[in-house]
């Protein structure tokens, strides 16, 4: 029996997400095989739209094998086709159902440099980011579901009520955020651990509402480069290139994280330094969506919890950018409800947000019982 919610949400991907229209190359590309349904659910709808769908299948334990001793020169040619396949694209969906998300974990810190620099940088930030309308969004396999700490069947409910969120009622609600943002100086965030300023000025603020990523719900911006002083720990777990990090902290001198410590201190450093701007915030940005409400080990679901914010290490965002560039873009998540432990965020001496509600009249429409 044909699950009606796969179709939904392929509909909503292709005509609120990208807008595909009539003639568009669109790339659909999947991490691991259980997002099949999905991603031939896509090619149908986008046949009927009259757009010309194409594909690409990657699985994690193939490119585990290639990447352990691949050359540099190998991974160039590796991405130089990918790089005019994407070239050719007028839009992106990505699903990724990988059924082991540290399936890259123990790869060699140098490859998974040479991986990002030559491979993710230009194939993903430069061209696809920049030059195609794309979304990305993970699909409920039970290796997720697992990691929920959920059964199967509970996990997919939770999945599709998160990613078929009424979304043009949380964009329309955004507004008066991105409005206050765009006329904010300077941020004050205070939570257990955290004691973090920076100016926003000049930095224009974006609202994420199912466009990019799915699920979505987050206002974001940057701080202005080498503005950001004090420290910040984070409360939630995360995961980069396959290792698990948790109870990282920050320690900030003009923008420049000058201290980095966590349960794996030293993996934690040696990605700081990749390039010269790890060490900068390249994203500040506010979780919104109402249906997420503890991490669950995936970023793209994490970063959009209710009453939490990422501050983010490595590159900027295309519209809010602060001119920091790197090839890492690491959106760690702090999470400032009650139960974990509340705390504050403060636009130019005025508390905007504490313990994880809107406080201001006019941002309340974002507090989670008005967006169910």
């Amino acid at each position: 029996m044909k699950d009606l919610r796969i179709e939904k949400l392929a509909s909503n991907l292709l005509n609120h997400s990208i807008k595909l229209q009539k003639r568009e190359k669109i790339l659909i590309e999947i991490i691991g095989m259980d997002a099949i349904p999905l991603g031939k659910e896509l090619i149908k709808q986008s046949e009927n739209i009259g757009a010309l769908p194409f594909f690409n299948i990657i699985d994690y334990e193939i490119m585990r094998e290639m990447l352990k001793n691949a050359t540099e020169k190998q991974i160039q040619i590796y991405a130089k086709q990918d790089l005019q396949r994407m070239k050719d694209m007028d839009a992106y969906i990505g699903i990724r159902a990988s059924t082991n998300t540290a399936e890259l974990n123990g790869i060699s810190k140098e490859k998974m440099e040479l991986y990002n620099k030559y491979y993710t940088l230009p194939v993903h930030f430069e061209e696809r980011v920049k030059h195609t309308k794309w979304c990305i969004l993970r699909y409920p396999n039970t290796s997720m579901a697992q990691m929920s700490n959920m059964s199967t069947e509970e996990f997919e409910d939770f999945y599709f009520n998160v990613c078929t969120l009424d979304y043009d009622k949380m964009s329309k609600a955004m507004d008066p955020l991105v409005n206050l943002m765009n006329k904010t100086k300077k941020v004050h965030i205070i939570n257990e651990g955290t004691d973090l300023t920076f100016s926003i000025e000049g930095i224009p603020a974006e609202k994420y509402m199912g466009t990019f990523n799915i699920p979505d719900g987050e206002v974001a911006t940057a701080p202005v480069r080498t503005s950001v002083n004090g420290y910040i720990t984070y409360n939630t777990e995360t995961r980069y290139n396959g290792t698990l990090f948790n109870n990282i902290k920050f320690e900030f001198e003009n923008g420049k994280i000058v201290k980095a410590t966590s349960n794996k201190t030293k993996e934690l450093n040696e990605i700081l330094d990749t390039d010269e701007g790890s060490r900068y915030i390249g994203e500040f940005a506010i979780g919104l969506n109402p249906y997420i409400e503890r991490p669950i080990g995936d970023t793209l679901f994490d970063e959009k919890i209710k009453g939490s914010f990422h501050f983010t290490p490595g590159d900027s965002l295309e519209k809010s950018d602060n001119g920091n560039r790197s090839s890492i873009h690491w959106d760690i998540v702090n999470i400032q409800t009650p139960e974990y432990g509340g705390g504050e965020i403060w636009f130019d001496d005025v508390l905007v947000r504490k313990d994880g509600l809107f406080v201001l009249e006019e941002l309340k429409l974002l507090n989670p019982e008005n967006l169910i």
